[in-house]
């Protein structure tokens, strides 16, 4: 018989300083996760079976609720619960270091975004050397099994992208609870397909795809077995737009309306493909009629993952809308939402926009080592004439990288990247950078 007693904070301290055996021996697998897992309680006598029994609940609720895809952590090392296992905390990061050389053109972003791809060469922009650890995250994870119901999930994590470049201000990317199909707080966009796209040492990704955080209430559900998952979702609009003299930004009223309807198959459901839609009402003010209207943008988007057994894997999506620059990797925060008309200025009207990217992934070694190349384009189309000459028309982005799991929290990585852009001219340019990665996760 033995008794379990509350650790002192001192003793939590050096707990979570230590890196058990066995967490170390974890295979990359997720089914071979293995967490070392301190279980509290007071007053209260425990068998040896009883502790295995709320060890492996405790597991299985972290593993099933984990989350795959781009971007997506794995599950933390170091686990608080209650000896129930009503009440479960993880505690995780990674720490991610990137150095990056550009060459043949220099990029003006810390990430390789094609829009940003300077116009003109000269001798300010032919080369950059760039060494970046801002994406090092936290996450904290908590899972409450209620009575009431059922499983709650909460989570939160952070990087360090808050401010300028290198500033290492600290930033919220997500903060959500999750429970009886419902997710509300802050997330990735349900517009976006987490398993679309493969996991790139550039921090943008391709700049067709359309991974961003925006604050939400959505649900989900899945049905037959889990082949078919159907979601929608209110999300918090960001409006950017070209106004002129005779239009006024103001207050956006109406929430973006998006739902998608997904199909899976194979092992673990891990082959699908999805068809998502949004639909925005855009608000801003007529200043010649004083009075405000509204401008009507959607959008349309076929995305998914298709796995060719253990060895192959294969990535895409394609979009086309109007007036959804955030659902655009490349266009995000550009002013083409909606434009004045170039022949009447008393005119608006959204712009037309595209873009889509294939990949695929050989994994050499599943779950250890893999090669991933793919090729990404986004397109700006002038509509009504709209757009001069020196205005971003079409981006292009390629990539080849290779990643190895060194330890089941050691990764290292290697990537060559390409892109350029294209102008209404039809002048062009282009930018190449050459990344090596570090990452250790905990």
């Amino acid at each position: 018989m033995k008794r379990i007693r509350l650790y002192s904070l001192s003793l939590l301290l050096m707990a979570v300083g230590a890196v058990s055996a066995e967490a170390q021996s974890a295979k990359c697998d997720a089914e071979q996760y293995s967490p070392t897992i301190y279980m509290i309680a007071i007053g209260e006598t425990v068998q040896e079976y009883d502790c295995q029994h709320a060890h492996d609940k405790v597991v299985g609720d972290f593993k099933e609720t984990r989350r795959h895809g781009f971007q997506q952590m794995h599950n933390p090392q170091f686990i608080f619960s209650t000896r129930n296992n009503r009440f479960s905390l993880g505690i995780g990061g990674m720490v991610n270091l990137r150095t990056s050389f550009d060459f043949g053109g220099a990029m003006g972003n810390i990430d390789f975004v094609p829009y940003d791809i300077p116009m003109t060469r000269g001798y300010a922009n032919k080369q950059r050397i760039m060494m970046d650890a801002s994406t090092s995250r936290l996450f904290v994870k908590a899972i409450i099994n209620s009575r009431m119901i059922g499983r709650v999930v909460v989570y939160t994590d952070m990087d360090f992208r808050g401010g300028e470049e290198f500033t290492y201000i600290p930033r919220l990317r997500s903060a959500y609870v999750q429970a009886c199909g419902f997710t509300v707080g802050r997330d990735v966009t349900t517009f976006c397909d987490l398993a679309a796209a493969p996991q790139t040492v550039d921090f943008q990704g391709p700049n067709a795809y359309n991974f961003a955080f925006t604050e939400m209430i959505r649900y989900e559900h899945s049905f037959i077995h889990n082949h078919l998952t159907v979601g929608v979702a209110a999300e918090l609009p960001v409006v950017n737009a070209t106004y002129g003299e005779n239009f006024s930004p103001i207050y956006q009223r109406v929430p973006d309306g998006i739902a998608y309807v997904q199909y899976a198959w194979g092992e673990k459901r891990s082959s699908h493909l999805r068809l998502s839609g949004v639909i925005r009402d855009m608000y801003l003010h007529d200043n010649v009629n004083g009075e405000n209207t509204t401008q009507l943008g959607w959008g349309v988007q076929l995305s998914g993952h298709i796995g060719i057994g253990r060895w192959v894997d294969l990535f895409m999506n394609g979009v086309y809308g109007r007036g959804i620059t955030p659902y655009i990797q490349d266009l995000a925060g550009s002013p083409y939402d909606f434009t004045y008309g170039p022949n009447d200025a008393k005119r608006i009207q959204t712009q037309p926009m595209w873009g889509w990217q294939v990949a695929g992934q050989v994994n050499i070694m599943p779950g250890r080592m893999w090669l991933a190349g793919g090729y990404s384009t986004v397109c700006l189309e002038p509509h009504n004439g709209y757009l001069s000459a020196n205005q971003y028309h079409r981006g292009d982005y390629v990539f080849a990288n290779a990643f190895y799991n060194v330890t089941s929290n050691f990764t290292v990585a290697l990537e060559y990247l390409y892109g350029s852009r294209r102008d209404m001219g039809g002048s062009q340019n282009e930018a190449n950078r050459l990344s090596l990665m570090a990452q250790y996760s905990f």
